[in-house]
């Protein structure tokens, strides 16, 4: 089941940060059900980080 794209506002490939560490670059890799999957910039062996729309800030 996808969610429509009009949902989110941060298009995968934005770079963002998150509200509780915002000196850690992320980048949305992947939307799902009001879920933002996040990946560390210059980073890709790091795990990954999901966060809701309001725990994220645009960077």
């Amino acid at each position: 089941m996808n969610t429509s794209s009009k949902d989110n506002i941060y298009p995968i490939g934005t770079f963002v940060t998150a509200k509780i560490n915002p000196s850690l670059p992320l980048v949305v890799h992947q939307y799902y059900q009001r879920i933002y999957y996040c990946a560390v910039v210059n980073d890709p062996g790091h795990k990954q980080f999901a966060y809701f729309e309001r725990e994220l800030t645009q960077s």
